[in-house]
């Protein structure tokens, strides 16, 4: 399931769609529908089956919601994808709106009139969502109303199947913890809160609780499903068969009693008329979940998903497992990078560079004899103004060369058994402008300011969130992403819930991996992101100080371009920084790369010029 070029759909088949889904509309005596891009299990990635929102639109990108009326049809994106939305959708359709500035329930406070009535799927939505939608409904007179069958689902003729891949156990020396001993943390979790049950609807939690593994959905190798958790007594893992070869089902026979996933809403039924307490996550759970305990006579307990702190947290083998799988990564993308650098200009194209950075993966992985099992997710390969796309993902239709003059931005990941990488950088393609090397530099010094913090226990993600952008504010320019993502151990690459963002809230915690990618974009011209992953380390008392303190390892090995550089505004403490992670990139991927490779790293790497250290 590597990385695929396949056109998006052709936005002019959104009007036809849309027509369809309003003719729908009036059959069900309905004046709007909801269609986010999420299914069942509330993730980033989605099968195929479940891209509703792309078939009705035509976007592709992994964050986005829908509402069609009966008189016009709106599209809300946010800040990485306002350029992408405009490209892939019809805007004689569709308008367009932002999900942070004017999010759903803010649109429908000014925009639903008094009695009508906004259908929505109520297993697409979360706890959380549906209340403040009907909150925001309830405000103008109108009515959210939950729908028995979704109408995408009746109206895509070619809907995909549901994914049947095939599930694989996690072996103990990448997982760090046995299942069982995981499962009984988890139940002394939902004993703590006062619940007798919870549901596990994360598919990377269900991955992490039970140390499996699958390939339901791209790039992220999840098993779709659901488990029913006790605090006591056996728990259920709600689960196709047709996906079990028969060691991992006698495997999960040990640890829960299977269930085909059809069964889940009659288990929770009965549970509910027992009286149990279930704890749902009113930020994953479904909203039919919690209708189906509170309608039962159940009570649910609001409480986060048990599993979802131990899993961000990783444990020494997992650390160790990153480590590893970033030297290799960082073999390949060195690899990668002196291949492009001895590329003359105008002579490949975007698709080239994903095709052979791939490339670079496999044979890396193969070895190391740590094969590359996929990609962490569809490389973005902008080159000149596509980079100024942020979540920019090249077809054979937006393939574009690399151009001189021009910058070229690289972001991409591997998954291995024993970690998951994502990297950017970005490089010029000829002479850079003076703007570009100065924009450059001003974003690396926000990565590198993180990558030197310090800071004591309790500290969130939103209080560091800044520090990346402080140069960029100086000087007037500011990037509309977070700085960091969280990221999973041979799981998603956008793990929650760390972040290093506005809206982080989360404690930052030892063992926690992040990412660091400040940039800067001048759309319709070129794109900066620069990335490392981040390991959130110990606390540890410093000198003369009184409070033990955090900070992060850097995990991810590659050079950067040292002709983008401005090292006129690059401080002291920051070009040392610059030096020594280039001289750790020498040590520890020179061993693992020879000849033209090695030589190109050693120039790569070398200690900035005496003079320039200011």
């Amino acid at each position: 399931m590597f990385q695929s070029f396949d056109e998006v759909n052709d936005p002019t088949l959104g009007r036809e769609r849309v027509a369809r889904l309003r003719e729908w509309l009036t059959r069900n005596d309905l004046d709007g529908f909801i269609v986010p891009r999420s299914d069942e299990h509330q993730g980033e990635y989605v099968a195929a089956r479940s891209e509703r929102l792309k078939w009705l639109t035509g976007f592709s990108g992994s964050a986005g919601v829908a509402i069609v009326l009966v008189g016009r049809a709106v599209v809300f994106v946010d800040g990485r994808y306002t350029l992408q939305v405009r490209d892939q959708t019809d805007p004689q359709v569709f308008a367009y709106e932002s999900l942070i500035d004017n999010p759903p329930p803010k649109w429908i406070k000014a925009n639903l009139g008094k009695g009508a009535r906004l259908g929505f799927d109520p297993w697409l939505h979360t706890i959380g969502d549906v209340k403040a939608l009907r909150e925001a409904a309830e405000k103008t007179g109108a009515e959210l109303v939950p729908v028995d069958a979704n109408p995408i689902d009746q109206l895509w003729a070619d809907q995909p199947a549901a994914p049947l891949e095939p599930v694989e156990i996690h072996p103990i020396e990448y997982a760090g913890e046995l299942a069982k001993d995981k499962l009984s943390r988890l139940a002394a979790a939902i004993a703590k809160e006062g619940a007798t049950h919870t549901v596990l609807t994360d598919p990377s939690s269900l991955a992490w609780a039970f140390n499996i593994r699958g390939a339901d959905v791209p790039h992220t190798p999840l098993a779709l499903g659901f488990a029913v958790l006790a605090a006591e007594g056996p728990h259920l893992l709600f689960m196709d068969k047709r996906k079990l070869p028969m060691k991992t089902e006698a495997y999960l026979t040990q640890l829960a009693d299977l269930r085909p996933p059809s069964a889940l809403e009659a288990e929770l039924v009965a549970l509910a008329k027992s009286g149990a307490r279930i704890a749902l996550d009113p930020v994953l759970a479904a909203d039919r979940l919690r209708t189906l305990v509170t309608e039962n006579g159940g009570a649910v307990v609001t409480a986060p998903d048990p599993a979802r702190i131990p899993r961000a947290t990783k444990n020494g083998a997992e650390i160790a497992g990153a480590r590893a799988a970033h030297r290799r990564d960082g073999a390949a993308v060195v690899k990668l990078l002196c291949w492009l650098d001895a590329q003359a200009p105008d002579t490949l194209d975007e698709i080239a560079v994903v095709t052979k950075l791939e490339e670079k993966r496999r044979i890396t992985g193969d070895e190391t004899q740590m094969p590359l099992r996929d990609v962490s997710f569809a490389t973005i390969a902008g080159a000149g103004p596509n980079g100024a796309i942020m979540h920019y993902r090249v077809s054979s239709a937006t393939n574009r060369p690399l151009r001189s003059g021009e910058l070229f931005l690289l972001d991409s990941g591997g998954q291995y058994q024993d970690g998951t990488t994502d990297i950017t950088r970005t490089v010029p393609i000829g002479q850079p402008t003076e703007e570009m090397r100065t924009r450059y530099t001003l974003v690396l010094k926000g990565m590198i300011e993180i990558s030197m913090l310090r800071f004591p226990p309790g500290v969130r993600g939103s209080d560091l969130d800044a520090v990346a952008r402080l140069a960029l504010w100086k000087a007037g320019l500011d990037y509309a992403h977070g700085t960091g993502h969280g990221v999973g151990s041979y799981l998603s690459v956008h793990e929650g819930p760390q972040r290093l963002a506005k809206t982080g809230t989360e404690k930052l915690l030892e063992g926690m991996i992040l990412s660091n990618e400040p940039g800067y974009y001048k759309p319709g011209s070129y794109g900066i992101r620069l990335e490392n992953l981040i390991l959130v380390t110990p606390a540890e008392a410093l000198p003369d100080g009184d409070i033990a303190m955090h900070g992060f390892e850097t995990l991810t090995l590659a050079p950067f371009d040292k002709r983008m550089l401005k090292t006129d505004l690059l401080n002291r403490d920051e070009v040392h920084w610059l030096d020594e992670y280039h001289a750790r990139v020498m040590r520890e991927i020179g061993p693992m790369v020879g000849g033209e490779v090695l030589a190109w790293l050693e120039k790569a790497t070398a200690p900035l010029p005496h003079d320039d250290k200011g």
